[in-house]
């Protein structure tokens, strides 16, 4: 008697059944907490949208215009910084340390100055869209700029060829699998700063309607603006994911690896540079819109609030009290946030076969505006560590995940062949040639993380702890204390961009052992 085999399902079909029962899960777990206002089931987002379709429809109009808009800025910016610190090789570390700089400003604080300077219009929204998105490309973009074989660069010079024409047929084509994963990463991103500008006085948009939804209570309101906000940031990465298939040039033929570390003098004279810049960028800021005094402070203005007015030691005080509470909870979910993505993406390679669902997961997970799911996540795991960890985590997770995937993925064929040749296993592989290749897209996402991660945790003080640096900032600017305000603004900012130099100083050392080779 013969026996039919049937087919194995394919992978289109397990991801909808997978999608089936993670929504039968939601809706019963929903109904299981019915009286815990924390979960509204798909049947009640869908019944929400329902009847309100002109009111989701007009919001989400508002804020995806502003978040487009602030996307391509944002992206030119990046790609623009980018092409000056790679023809113009002396003004890299100013370009890329002055543009730190700016990303690290915390748009807690960011979004009221900029209400002030633009007044009710969308221009928060937009720039703080540019703001959110801009450096999470630049990274990555630099990093692909400089993964191409020396010898490739001594074709172009053999035919007399500059600078120019590297840039165009060489570091143009390694860089494009770099410059897709910072977009697609800045797409979630830019759908967030929109929101957050809508937060500071906007009338209309997906933030309006969230700050409704939390006041009122309105747990299917509030969990059909995440849905919603989800669905247009997966759409978003799936059609960057396309248009990567399209255009991404075969794996290069080498492990990537840093460019040589500058020598400590260097690193502090282009230190210093950054300051100046900076200092100057302050105050010809202030000059150029020509700010009110008791709104714009100048760095005198903060000096002296923190170290010589009749108060300065009362606000060194708050501003440590408030570092101390902000730092408990950042470094736990910053390592916990790049542990799950590194670990999640080797796994992956590991076991392909599950990638299509884990990764819908994982984009849907990143997607969620942390703005409308910080308080409901603080109300279901309560006001302590275990809340604030776990939104940093989040937020550090999802561009941790895609930077690994893509840096595992470039690893070169040759060597590949070669593991084939000796019929290595799929862990061998990963432990011997994946990782290497992957570690210096992993930095970059370790970088561009601690912004990234300041950013949660003051959000999360801001909207549901009422601790720390986050809440310190939002109860200033509401009070109209604006000495404390840029103070803090001056410390969240500096606090971010030691991090990152820590993290900087820690992938030099890792990739000097492991990935020895230098690039041009």
């Amino acid at each position: 008697m013969t026996t039919l085999a049937l087919p194995a399902p394919g992978p289109r079909l397990r991801g909808l059944v997978l999608t089936l029962l993670a929504l039968a899960g939601w809706e019963l777990a929903a109904r299981a907490l019915t009286g815990a206002f924390v979960l509204a089931a798909p049947s009640q987002v869908l019944g929400w949208l329902a009847a309100n379709p002109g009111l989701m429809a007009r919001a989400l109009r508002e804020t995806l215009t502003n978040a487009a808009a602030g996307f391509v800025l944002g992206n030119l910016a990046a790609l623009a910084l980018a092409a000056l610190a790679l023809l113009w090789p002396r003004a890299q570390a100013l370009v890329t340390g002055v543009a730190l700089v700016v990303f690290c400003l915390p748009l807690v604080a960011t979004g009221p100055i900029l209400r002030v300077i633009f007044g009710p219009g969308a221009g928060p929204q937009i720039v703080l869209a540019a703001l959110a998105v801009y450096y999470t490309t630049l990274i990555p973009l630099l990093v692909g700029l400089r993964a191409a074989p020396a010898s490739w660069f001594d074709l172009v010079h053999s035919y007399g060829r500059g600078r120019w024409s590297a840039l165009v047929h060489v570091r143009a084509r390694a860089a494009l699998p770099y410059l897709v994963a910072g977009l697609q990463i800045a797409a979630p991103a830019a759908f967030l700063g929109a929101i957050v500008g809508e937060f500071t006085g906007a009338e209309r948009g997906m933030g309006v309607l969230t700050i409704r939804a939390l006041r009122g209570l309105d747990v299917p309101m509030t969990w059909a603006l995440a849905t919603v906000a989800t669905a247009v940031a997966m759409l978003a990465y799936v059609a960057l994911g396309a248009l990567a298939r399209r255009l991404a040039p075969d794996a290069p033929p080498l492990l990537l690896s840093p460019p040589p570390a500058p020598a400590r003098r260097q690193g502090l004279r282009a230190a210093a540079l950054v300051c100046a810049a900076t200092l100057a960028l302050w105050w010809g800021a202030i000059a150029a819109f020509d700010l009110n005094p008791f709104f714009a402070k100048s760095p005198t203005d903060v000096a002296a609030a923190l170290l010589t007015d009749a108060d300065a030691g009362a606000t060194r005080a708050k501003l440590g009290v408030a570092l101390a509470e902000t730092a408990a909870f950042l470094l736990p979910g910053y390592l916990a946030g790049l542990a799950a993505g590194a670990g999640l993406a080797m796994a992956l390679v590991l076991a392909p076969q599950v990638a299509g669902p884990v990764m819908s997961a994982a984009i849907a997970l990143r997607s969620v505006p942390i703005v409308t799911t910080a308080p409901l996540i603080v109300l279901a795991l309560g006001r302590g560590a275990a809340g604030t960890v776990t939104l940093v985590a989040v937020m550090v997770f999802f561009p941790t995940l895609v930077a690994c995937l893509h840096g595992l993925r470039q690893t070169p064929g040759q060597v590949m062949d070669v593991m084939d040749s000796f019929a290595a296993t799929r862990l061998t592989r990963l432990l011997r040639v994946r990782i290497p290749a992957m570690l210096p897209a992993f930095f970059a996402a370790a970088r561009m993380a601690v912004p990234a991660a300041v950013l949660a945790v003051t959000v999360v003080e801001w909207l549901a702890t009422g601790r720390g640096l986050g809440s310190l900032m939002a109860l200033s600017a509401s009070l109209s204390d604006y000495d404390l305000l840029w103070s803090a603004v001056v410390l969240t900012t500096t606090l971010s961009a030691l991090c990152h130099a820590a993290v900087a100083r820690i992938e030099a050392r890792v990739l000097r052992r492991y990935a020895p080779e230098q690039l041009t």
